[in-house]
């Protein structure tokens, strides 16, 4: 399988399953519309009669002969080595968890998918006790995985901050006995953050998550307190001494970008001018929601990403670099087959704790019954759906088989099937076609900088 476009002038063909990437002419872009393996020995004649109005006949018999050498290397149309793997998408140990250890929150974000921070269940905060069972639980249930992962997560986790502290604290200590080692995360919306709270953060916190939308005006449109005051002016002075303070330690700045504010690129280039360097802004979805995206949006979306990649391209070039997530892909290694097959593992390898103790499969499926999982409090687990959490990678969604970015966003977000398409097996398709635009972007942009390289 291959997958063609044209972007920033240059004519791209990604071989689907090797991962490899050429930039081609006009002349062997357009022939691969008109050849598919197996391959004749000579370019066939019906081929050659159609591209011979635009094309030297010759030039069509020696393109051809190039593409089945680098079809024979294995290089272009390349056999699946992936799907053998499948078979091993089966049950694992959990090895991260999302600690939602407060279901309140200062803000109402005019599109958060948390119901205002409650997830649609009531205002509640995580006890340390059942924090310590969160903890006993992902350290048994982790096999002999070294290194566990926990998101403290909310609403606001900075809303039980002394709790974050006991089970941090109750965590590390149990490191030893059981040979593993804890790796942090906290996302805020930066509300509560002061001197004491950020000493700790960048002292306990592998990474933080800092929820900002971008513009002043934009973040203080939808980022608002119940009063509707927006919270730009509080937060980023915050940001800045806590980024300040970060080291080596990693941190990104989180943003939203909604139908109202398509221009999101200048979002993404204000927190940069700001003074942040790694930054992701992730788009609204959804199908009743009045912020999110439609289908009517995604030509303005894609035109938006196509912007965002050639100004970094460009300020990279004047040595102005900064990371943008979405556009950040390794086309040399990338990750393990497994993570390919099946993406975050929701539901196998990674599983969302509430403050009452339910267990679901990420955090965006907490408040869905149907997908309660146990009850750490109580000592139960649903294996069976913890195993078919582990069944659903690219090989057992229909459309994802036949997809060309299936190895990149390994069957999308489980949880945006479910809500929005009924079943966690069927693809959500406005979030497929963001991917493959994000997709598009980043690899043409690492295209463009090997090809610079090469040069």
């Amino acid at each position: 399988m291959i997958h063609k476009y044209k972007l920033n002038g240059l004519n791209i063909v990604l071989d689907v399953n090797s991962g490899g990437v050429h930039i081609v002419d006009e002349l062997t872009y357009d022939l691969l519309d008109n050849i598919e393996p197996p391959f004749e020995a000579e370019c066939p004649q019906d081929v050659i009669d159609k591209l011979s109005k635009s094309y030297p006949e010759e030039d069509i018999r020696d393109c051809y002969g190039e593409i089945i050498e680098l079809y024979n290397d294995k290089i272009l149309f390349s056999e699946d080595d992936y799907e053998k793997y499948a078979q091993y998408s089966v049950a694992s140990p959990v090895k991260a968890m999302c600690l939602n250890i407060a279901h309140d929150c200062q803000l109402r974000c005019k599109y958060c998918f948390a119901s205002t921070g409650d997830f649609g269940k009531g205002r509640k905060l995580m006890s340390f006790e059942t924090g310590k069972h969160a903890i006993d639980f992902l350290l048994e249930n982790s096999g002999d995985r070294p290194n566990l992962e926990l998101d403290f997560f909310g609403g606001e986790p900075l809303m039980n901050f002394g709790v974050v502290k006991q089970v941090v604290e109750y965590a590390r200590s149990r490191e030893k006995e059981y040979n593993k080692k804890f790796r942090f995360t906290i996302t805020t919306n930066g509300l509560l953050l002061d001197d004491e709270k950020i000493d700790f953060i960048n002292r306990e916190m592998s990474n933080v998550v800092l929820s900002i939308d971008g513009r002043k005006e934009v973040n203080d449109y939808f980022r608002v307190l119940p009063n509707g005051q927006g919270c730009y002016d509080i937060i980023m002075p915050k940001y800045k001494k806590l980024v300040a303070g970060r080291g080596d330690k990693e941190y990104y700045v989180r943003g939203t970008f909604t139908n109202k504010n398509l221009d999101f690129s200048k979002d993404v280039f204000a927190l940069n001018e700001a003074g942040f360097d790694q930054i992701s802004v992730e788009p609204v979805v959804g199908d009743d929601d009045i912020y999110a995206l439609t289908e009517k949006d995604l030509p303005a979306v894609f035109a938006e990403y196509e912007k965002l990649a050639l100004q970094l391209l460009e300020n990279e070039k004047k040595g102005k670099k900064f990371n943008f997530f979405h556009f950040m892909l390794d086309l040399d290694q990338g990750p393990c087959a497994i993570k390919r097959l099946r993406g975050c593992g929701c539901g196998n390898d990674y599983v969302a704790i509430t403050p009452d103790g339910d267990i679901f499969p990420c955090h965006q499926f907490v408040g869905i019954d149907e997908y309660k999982m146990g009850n750490i409090d109580e000592g139960t687990f649903d294996q069976e759906m913890k195993a078919d959490f582990a069944r659903a990678h690219v090989y057992s969604k229909p459309e994802c088989r036949e997809c060309w970015a299936k190895f990149y966003c390994s069957g999308g977000c489980n949880a945006n099937n479910y809500q929005y398409m009924g079943d966690i097996r069927k693809a959500h398709k406005i979030s497929c076609q963001l991917e493959k635009k994000r997709l598009e972007c980043a690899i043409m942009m690492k295209a463009v900088k090997m090809a610079d390289s090469a040069e």
